[in-house]
């Protein structure tokens, strides 16, 4: 059973400027709650039990969220409301499953996942990108029931607009497991629409196998400078590493650009 996650924080949010030029945009409220804390509630009744948060020093205001108790303190003991201190024992609960490693350089996810090395303990682990919101079925849960009867590496998969393939990693699908799933031939990070082998996304949900960490030490730089950790899915791809798409049944909300944030917010009040 899966039980650690990390989730990749320390990316700046331009795509929600001017926003996010003095806030973090993980912690930019969606319908009332700070966006990050679905991403922890779905963790929580996936059964993880410790969570990485990848921060860089910009980011500080991410762990100070969750270590402000003097200010709790101060106004539980003179205010005594119920609706404060219930969510300060939210907070508290929050803060014992949390671990912080910092990337101070923006060199990519796979870079980010790297600065986890040391703390990764089982053979597979979650990542989540904050970005991508799933609601109303839990994807990890879902994904983790995969790994725990096929024990190899769970991906998420969309299917997105021909003409937008060129945002997303994308698969090429192999043999079919059954409707929801697929073993995956490989995976090209934002390719052309004509270089694109489907129209099948990757989104931010991903079961990896430990032995990424060696992948990632040795990468080279790709698009854009940076270390991105579809390549290194790739090459143990290459290498008959066994990997699945995971076409999951909830419904997608990408709150990383202010369209989409403004949206996710509308659709999690109907909820």
């Amino acid at each position: 059973m899966i039980k650690q996650a990390i989730i990749p924080l320390a990316g700046l949010g331009t795509r929600l400027l001017p926003l996010t030029s003095v806030f973090a945009k993980e912690l930019l409220p969606i319908n009332g709650k700070p966006g990050i804390e679905y991403i922890l509630d779905e963790c929580i009744e996936a059964g993880i039990k410790e969570i990485i948060f990848i921060i860089s020093k910009k980011k500080e205001m991410i762990k100070r969220y969750f270590y402000n108790d003097q200010f709790y303190k101060k106004i539980i003991k003179r205010k005594k409301d119920q609706r404060i201190i219930k969510e300060y024992k939210k907070i508290l609960k929050y803060k014992k499953m949390i671990k912080f490693v910092y990337q101070d350089k923006p060199l990519g996810t796979g870079d980010a996942v790297l600065k986890t090395k040391k703390y990764i303990n089982d053979k597979f682990f979650l990542m989540l990108l904050p970005d991508d919101l799933i609601i109303k079925k839990n994807c990890s849960k879902s994904m983790i029931k995969i790994n725990t009867r096929y024990k190899c590496s769970v991906m998420a998969s969309m299917r997105v607009n021909k003409k937008s393939v060129s945002r997303w990693g994308i698969y090429k699908l192999g043999k079919k497991l059954n409707k929801e799933n697929y073993f995956i031939k490989n995976v090209i990070e934002k390719p052309s629409i004509s270089n694109a082998p489907s129209n099948q996304a990757v989104i931010g949900r991903y079961i990896l196998p430990k032995s990424i960490f060696s992948k990632l030490s040795k990468q080279k730089p790709g698009k854009g400078g940076e270390i991105h950790i579809t390549d290194a899915i790739q090459s143990l791809i290459y290498e008959d590493n066994k990997f699945i798409a995971h076409s999951f049944s909830g419904k997608y909300l990408d709150c990383g650009s202010m369209q989409g944030y403004i949206k996710s917010t509308l659709e999690i009040a109907k909820l």
